[in-house]
């Protein structure tokens, strides 16, 4: 366990997917897309969910198959190749289609989005089931924030990166460049994870005879774990920040209007919160304070909606997003780690799947979003946001120290 070619490849995966991804960030330019080829508040809602929900029934049916694979690394690389083929296909759709049919277009980008999505429902479980076996739980935690460290520095190259594209060409051919260029950076990420050294696994699960049987035993264990319920509830309810997240961008649009420079600054800045942020995450795991990283995590979503509900200046939403990134990257490191921790090996796929699962209901939360912003307003819309971040942030001091070491 915890080879140097392993962590360094975890961290170049992490860097140059966040590059690609971060093109279609949800919180900035996923929403101008949308906006663009003329769809709604509830549209915008649901892509964002669509990028960042995965397929939730897909995950447990994958945790089903896996309990008794040894190696996880040859169904992963498969599901690498679907998402490049995915994410490369919405650029080329934007670029064919764009003003001609807008229509057409953004159920292109609905369609790649989901093929996207949907494969990293099988994707989740390979690779952090495969994390699970190669680092140790105390190193777990350094080459993670290592990962996401680089990651928000990747972000940041991918913040340049938009700003020029988006000021160098018109829209749409601006959206499709970005991601047709990005699918190619992303596809070096997977060519370095998909060589990681992955050991046999010598504790596999027997595999149930049906997948009913498999879906019967894992809300069993569910109902019968009450750490597990008190873990996934707080971090649940703490994705609540996404109800408001797309639409951030939006208002920051009507207030101040944004160029493709101010697009990228805000990038760059969610991107900066993150890496820096990750200086304390990893800090904190090390020493087994996820429960203090949890904390921290909702206090920062908290203080960025709050200021999101009075900002009127770039340099205030530039605060915003500096804080909604180190927040994203808290919650991501102290919810890792708590299920690895918590799961027992034999059923770790069992446990990262209900976890995901589960969370990804707070994916969906966006639509939720979408449907207040149209019919209410974004007062309403930040308000029912804290009200969901503050009930999480009161179970999160539930936690027991020894559920979070």
């Amino acid at each position: 366990m915890d080879k140097f070619s392993n962590h360094i490849k975890n961290i170049l995966h992490g860097f140059f997917l966040a590059i690609g991804t971060t093109i279609a960030e949800p919180s900035t330019i996923l929403p101008l897309i949308v906006n663009y080829f003329g769809g709604s508040s509830l549209l915008v809602g649901f892509f964002a969910a669509l990028l960042r929900g995965g397929a939730i029934i897909v995950q447990l049916f994958a945790a089903f198959q896996a309990q008794s694979y040894a190696l996880m690394l040859p169904y992963l690389r498969r599901v690498f190749f679907i998402r490049f083929l995915a994410w490369f296909f919405i650029g080329a759709a934007i670029i064919v289609f764009g003003d001609d049919h807008p229509d057409l277009t953004l159920f292109s980008i609905g369609l790649g989005l989901f093929i996207f999505s949907f494969s990293a429902g099988f994707g989740a479980i390979y690779f952090k089931e495969i994390i699970g076996k190669i680092f140790s739980h105390k190193f777990r935690g350094k080459t993670m924030s290592y990962r996401q460290f680089f990651s928000a520095f990747g972000g940041l190259i991918s913040g340049a990166m938009a700003a020029l594209v988006l000021e160098m060409f018109e829209p749409p051919y601006s959206f499709g460049y970005l991601f047709i260029i990005s699918s190619f950076v992303m596809a070096l990420g997977y060519l370095a994870f998909g060589s990681v050294h992955e050991p046999i696994k010598e504790e596999v699960a027997q595999r149930e005879d049906s997948f009913s049987a498999f879906l019967h035993n894992s809300f069993a264990l569910l109902k019968s774990d009450k750490k597990l319920q008190l873990l996934l509830t707080t971090f649940l309810l703490a994705y609540g920040y996404m109800i408001a997240l797309p639409f951030i961008i939006l208002d920051a649009e009507a207030k101040i209007g944004l160029d493709g420079v101010a697009i990228g600054t805000l990038i760059t800045m969610q991107m900066t919160g993150a890496m820096l942020s990750n200086l304390l995450w990893g800090q904190l795991s090390g020493r087994g304070l996820n429960k203090q990283t949890a904390h921290i995590s909702i206090v920062l979503q908290m203080t960025a909606i709050v200021m999101a509900m009075t900002s009127t200046s770039l340099y205030e939403y530039m605060i915003i997003f500096f804080l909604i990134g180190a927040a994203i990257d808290g919650n991501r490191i102290a919810s890792g780690n708590l299920i690895l921790a918590l799961a027992p090996a034999k059923k770790r796929p069992v446990y990262i799947a209900l976890q995901t699962n589960i969370l990804s209901l707070g994916m969906f939360f966006s639509i939720l979003g979408g449907i207040v912003l149209q019919f209410f307003s974004y007062t309403i819309l930040y308000s029912i946001t804290l009200v969901l971040l503050f009930t999480a942030l009161l179970y999160s001091f539930w936690l027991e120290p020894k559920e979070v070491m």
